[in-house]
């Protein structure tokens, strides 16, 4: 690996349930800002859940955000920092954030900073839209989540 700092912005939630789809929508926002503004260094990823194979992928950078959708009594979203651990939490998503970080960890001996960004949401149906509110708190962890990085970076 090369000296640069290498970043990944992980979304995953079901975009076909309203609110649940907030971490594929940051990742995707995260994308566009970083390819218009000609970032380097800066990756994203999305999918409906995480998987032991992300383990692999975590392992190539040195910061990894994961971004999800909560229901969580938080007032827009929460960054908070991640530690590896060797728990399998059974959630909607099949392993979390912190079981893949231990398996990063434990097979390929890479511990990259990481963190766990919560987005609150409001609605789970199966729909597409999501509530005026989760844009709302969407933009504002999107905003945070941009500043954040370029503090990283420099």
């Amino acid at each position: 690996m090369s000296n640069a700092l290498k970043i990944l912005v992980y979304g995953y939630g079901n975009p076909g349930r309203q609110d649940d789809g907030l971490g594929i929508a940051l990742s995707e926002a995260m994308e566009r800002w970083a390819r218009e503004n000609k970032l380097k260094g800066i990756e994203t990823d999305a999918n409906y859940q995480l998987n032991i194979e992300d383990a692999a992928r975590i392992s190539e950078f040195n910061l990894v955000i994961f971004a999800d959708a909560t229901k969580e009594d938080i007032k827009d979203y929460a960054f908070t920092p991640l530690m590896p651990s060797p728990k399998i939490d059974f959630t909607m998503h099949s392993v979390s954030p912190a079981f893949i970080l231990n398996l990063c960890r434990e097979v390929y001996t890479a511990i990259p900073s990481a963190f766990l960004l919560h987005i609150k949401g409001y609605a789970w149906e199966f729909m597409q839209d999501m509530t005026p509110e989760a844009k709302r708190n969407l933009e504002e962890a999107t905003g945070f989540l941009k500043n954040k990085i370029l503090e990283y970076k420099h």
